[in-house]
This record gives structure tokens, sequence and C-alpha cells, in this order.
């Protein structure tokens, strides 16, 4: 009786082929769009996912501005920045955040999504968010990325 070995094929830079998604954020909820985004980059949508190696994905969102929050979070949500001086805490409403620089809305949204080591910087750096609905990655082709929604 002979045994059968199956190899498992990892990904590592050379065999890694990337993508370019553009996806539009107009009426979408943050957190849910987020999620998605976050698993495109990491490369959770690819056969051969293997979670030491970045082998995810390019992924632009424009309309920004148009994202919406559900329930109350739009003026409960607090986002909060420190200087690292004492007393140097501010915060401001999702609201306020939208109105000023939508753009970081979905950044932190992706961000804390992604893992918290060099390997999630390295994937963060592949996100391109845009307020409007123009953008200056026209030469990469980029292919629509949609999501169900209910």
């Amino acid at each position: 009786m002979s045994k059968l070995h199956f190899t498992t094929k990892h990904a590592n830079e050379a065999t890694v082929t990337r993508q370019w998604f553009i996806v539009d954020g107009a009426n979408q909820t943050v957190g849910r769009m987020c999620a998605k985004i976050a698993a495109v980059l990491r490369g959770k949508n690819k056969a051969y996912y293997t979670p030491h190696v970045d082998c995810g994905d390019y992924v632009i969102v424009i309309n920004a501005d148009k994202v919406k929050f559900t329930g109350n979070k739009m003026e409960e949500k607090e986002y909060l920045t420190f200087s690292g001086y004492p007393g140097g805490l501010k915060g401001e409403t999702a609201a306020k955040l939208l109105a000023r620089r939508p753009e970081v809305v979905v950044e932190k949204a992706v961000k804390g999504m992604l893992p918290k080591n060099r390997l999630g910087r390295k994937m963060y750096k592949k996100l391109f968010v845009y307020a409007g609905t123009e953008h200056p990655h026209t030469a990469q082709k980029p292919v629509e990325l949609s999501f169900n929604n209910k």
C-alpha cells in the first residue's frame, strides 16, 4: 500500500500576481465595505492565500465622501487623536470628520482590520482612497469590485 503525499503550495513574492480593483463607496456602509476591502488587501480572495506573505491586491476607493453609517454612529462615533503631550487628546465625531476629511474615515476603518505588524503596514500601502470620482490610477486599468448588498 503506497502513501499519497500532497504538497501545499505556498505563495511568495515571486509567485504572487497582483490586480487593481476599484470600489465605489457611494451608499456603502463603512464597516461592511471596509471588511471586504481588508480581505482583498490581505489576499484572502485568492486560492493560494498564505498568512505570512503579502499576496493581496491593490484597492482604489472612490466616493469616500458618500459612505454611510448605520444607527446613530454619525453623531456618536468619535475618532480620537493624541499629540503625545499631556492634555493632547482630541476627539471628533464621524459627521465632522466625514465633512472635513472623508478619506480618513475609510482609511482608519481598513487599517484597524489589517494585521498590526510590518506585514499589515505593507498591505495598507496598497490602499488608495479618494473623496470624489477622479483618481490618477487609470493606467493600471482597475477592475470594478462590487459587493452583494442586501
